[in-house]
């Protein structure tokens, strides 16, 4: 059973962001709909080590309000597929971007193997607790090769604050054998480029005054504000951190030969 403040979270505030964008206007929802996911910098990141191009179908797992596929989109002419569980979340994503949307658990991904050129899966991991069957699910779709762009958040020690409802980090430890259990070679990873530019921190945040002013009677947004103060304290902490991979998927049976690069 999904949590109630995940629903909070990851449903009903991207239902209301799309609202809001709706009525701000349209620049506003890439820098609204990538909220707590990803920067303009950390997204160019991923882009540029997944070698994204024009035609590539890109898939992304747990991909939200699809800020971020929207973005390679636009920058990089890429064919996004979205995978979201969440209703409200999936329908913000088709009214904003008119993105393909596929409902469905990232464990089960409804897509004939072989058949995705590039995925991405940002701030997802750390709210699933079978990470195995999500990466080798990814893994099954993914061709042969084929570059897989994660942003994850990972324990740094014992969690000694409570942990946002829902959640479960990996150490960089256990995500890079679970990488490597799922037939992924890393290839590079990275501590992520930080800030945004003022014109898409400001856009967000114009967004976010109007999901409060509208919805902060709602026990829903209340919720939604408690995980976002636990996620702040662990990183004001040092117990978690946020981390950019590259990795590749391997073919079946092919043996690992580590060519990471750590930054």
């Amino acid at each position: 059973m999904t949590a109630l403040a995940m629903v909070a979270e990851f449903d009903d505030v991207a239902g209301w962001t799309a609202d809001a964008v709706e009525q701000l206007g349209r620049r506003h929802a890439i820098p609204a709909t990538c909220r707590g996911s990803a920067s303009p910098a950390a997204l160019a990141w991923l882009a540029e080590a997944c070698e994204l191009a024009l035609g590539m179908r890109l898939l992304d797992v747990g991909a939200g309000a699809g800020g971020p596929a929207a973005w390679a989109a636009e920058r990089f002419g890429v064919q996004p597929i979205l995978v979201e569980p969440m209703p409200a979340a999936g329908r913000a994503a088709s009214r904003l971007f008119g993105l393909p949307v596929l409902a469905a658990d990232g464990r089960r991904i409804p897509l004939r193997t072989g058949s995705v050129d590039a995925a991405w899966c940002l701030g997802v991991l750390c709210t699933v607790r079978d990470k195995a069957a999500v990466l080798g699910e990814i893994h099954r779709v993914l061709r042969p090769g084929a570059s897989l762009g994660l942003l994850v958040v990972v324990a740094r020690g014992p969690q000694l604050l409570p942990v946002p409802e829902g959640n479960h980090f990996p150490t960089r430890r256990e995500l890079l054998s679970l990488l490597a259990g799922a037939g992924f070679e890393v290839v590079e990873q990275i501590d992520p480029p930080t800030g945004a530019p003022l014109s898409w921190s400001r856009r967000a945040e114009q967004v976010a005054a109007v999901v409060a002013t509208r919805h902060r009677a709602d026990p829903a947004y209340a919720l939604a504000a408690h995980q976002g103060e636990r996620f702040t304290r662990l990183f004001a902490s040092g117990q978690i951190a946020v981390r950019l991979i590259h990795a590749v998927s391997r073919p079946a049976g092919h043996p690992f030969k580590p060519r990471m690069e750590e930054r």
